[in-house]
Formats: structure tokens, sequence, C-alpha cells
């Protein structure tokens, strides 16, 4: 196999790290020295090789590690993975989608052979192997929504369009930045919405429900948001708040490099073809402080960034207890030099 998967942890000793290969891919999501909310979408097609948009679904050295993770929170709590009744053939639009762009952009990891509605699909990192007809969920052990979002890394929630509108109707969400796919269940595009601030006011959330409600099949699409964690928690969901909320008030100017992690999703839109539901795959990438300062772009940019953040979104991004503390880390990796321009490091 290509990939040399690690083997580390999210939670207890927090063992993760990135090889120095996985900090140089990592998608870094500030083009400029500032940031505000904007609906920053581009079209999402496959980019320059060793990126994480080489395909349209990126495998990494983490993935068996966050598969396994996965596995512990859904036996923790099955609710991280939801799906209305009417929301099945959107499940299977899902399976066919990441198996087909799976196989075929990993054809040494992953491999899908299809007779008619037989299907045979093999996970070679996973150690799985089934067969099933497509259609038929009796032939899988789970619906076909989370037997194959068990082995994607990311969230992935779907999204039914009607009434003029977008519905979070389907989920699977275990790697979540403080939001609840059992609170959002049902609810529309606004309402999961509601909670962020100065976005609304700008008209954000309003012009993206447009672009997103016209997106055509086979014209895919993408974004960053990006916020900070303390430790490389995956699961940062509300369920467990009480594991994850003190660490915000563990950070001290000697722990900074290896506790604070920035963390970005790259958020994806895929119309799907028999359903018409629009899925919704959230990749969330961690970098800790002492990987993200090898790169004197990136270290400079950010510094800067988190330095001019409005107020309202520290606050909303719950990075206000150690802001300065990081801040002031920050500092002494800025040189005060311009910045070129673009995400990548130089």
């Amino acid at each position: 196999m290509g990939i040399n998967f690690r083997q580390e942890t999210f939670r207890d000793d927090f063992s993760f790290k990135n090889s120095p290969e996985q900090i140089r891919r990592f998608p870094f999501p500030f083009h400029e020295d500032g940031y505000m909310y904007s609906v920053n979408i581009e079209p999402h097609v496959p980019g320059p090789k060793n990126t994480v948009f080489e395909h349209l679904f990126d495998v990494d050295e983490h993935y068996i590690s966050e598969m396994q993770d996965r596995a512990m929170v859904l036996a923790e709590d099955p609710l991280r993975c939801q799906s209305l009744p009417h929301m099945t053939l959107a499940g299977w639009d899902t399976l066919e989608l990441l198996m087909t762009e799976k196989a075929k952009s990993y054809p040494d990891l992953f491999s899908l052979t299809r007779d008619g509605d037989q299907w045979h699909w093999i996970n070679r990192p996973l150690g799985i192997e089934d067969r099933f007809t497509f259609g038929d969920t009796s032939t899988l052990p789970y619906g076909p929504l989370e037997y194959i979002t068990r082995q994607s890394q990311g969230d992935f929630a779907v999204l039914d369009q009607r009434d003029g509108n977008l519905w979070m109707d389907a989920g699977m969400v275990t790697t979540q930045a403080d939001w609840s796919l059992d609170f959002d269940i049902g609810m529309n595009f606004f309402e999961w919405h509601a909670p962020v601030p100065l976005a609304h006011e700008l008209g954000v959330f309003t012009r993206a429900l447009k672009f997103l409600m016209a997106m055509q099949q086979g014209q895919p699409a993408r974004r960053f948001n990006w916020t900070m964690t303390i430790n490389p928690r995956l699961d940062t969901s509300p369920e467990n708040y009480h594991k994850w909320g003190t660490d915000r008030m563990t950070v001290t100017p000697e722990n900074v490099g290896h506790k604070v992690h920035l963390r970005v999703e790259v958020q994806m839109f895929f119309r799907l073809p028999r359903s018409n539901a629009l899925l919704f795959p959230i990749r969330c990438y961690l970098l800790k402080m002492e990987e993200l300062v090898t790169s004197p772009k990136w270290a400079r940019r950010f510094h800067r960034v988190l330095r001019d953040l409005p107020d309202e979104l520290a606050e909303y991004k719950g990075l206000v207890r150690y802001r300065p503390t990081t801040v002031e880390w920050l500092s002494k990796y800025d040189d005060g030099q311009p910045t070129s321009p673009g995400f990548g490091p130089d």
C-alpha cells in the first residue's frame, strides 16, 4: 500500500501527530493576513499531486486511526449516525459515490466490482470484504450511509431539498466542531446556522443557500472552514463537552506548541443522482502549533489572523480563553515580513 498509515489516538494519551509530508499537504485556509466569513465556494476538482485535493476524497496517513476512533464514538453513542426514513435512497447514492471514487483514486487500497446490482467491495486497510445487492439494505451489516461512512474520513451530512430550502435529514457526524447531528436533524439551512455571528448580517448564508440549491450533478464544490482545538480531539461534540470543555483552561505558554491545534474543515458539496439530495462531506484536518510554525509563512500569517480576529468570531469559535497566550507564543515566529500570496507554504 502506498500510504504509511499511522497508529495513533485522538483521546486519552493523544499520540496523534503529522509526518513532515502530511504537514506540507495540510489545507491551510488563509490566503491573506486576515479573516472574515465569506461564502468562499470554488469548484471541487482534482488538484495538484501530493495535496489533499489530488482526489475528490482524500485518504491519508490517519485513515485507519480515524476509523477506529469513529467506531468507538458510535459504540458509545449510536445517534451520531441517523437517517430519516425518506433518506435511504440518498444513502445508496452516497455509498455509490464514495465507493466508486475511492476505488478509482486508490486502486491499491479499495476495489469495487459491479455485475448489475450485485456488488463486491474490498477495503484492504480495514480488512473488509462484502458482497451485497445494491438497493437491498438487508444485504449489508448497516444501512448504506452508515456502512460506507464507517469507512470514510470526515463527517457527512445529507441534505434533502424541498420547500425552497435544504434540510439536514441524515448524517454521520463524529468529528464535529461543537455541533450536534441529534439536535440538528430535521432542521433547515438557516435553523442549523442560526448560532453563527456576523455571517447572517453579511448575507453569507442567503447567498450560500442560493448557490447550493442550484448545484448540478457532476459539478461538486468546496470551501474552507476553521476553528481551533485543544489536544488533537476529533470528537468535540456538545454531547461530550464534559470531556473536552475544560481543556481550554489548560493552555500555558509552555505547552501551546503541543496542545493548541488549528482545526480545518474542507467542506464539499455533491448533488446526488437518484435522490437529488445534496451530500455535504466535512473533512477535518488537525495541525499542532509546533507543526504549523515549521512553515515560516504560515507562522507569520496565522499569528496575524488570530491577533486581529473580530471578538465576536473568537467568542463563537471558543478561542477567548487561550487566544492571548497563543498569539503571544506565535509572535516569536512573526518577523514582520510580508507574506506571499496564496495558501501554500513557501
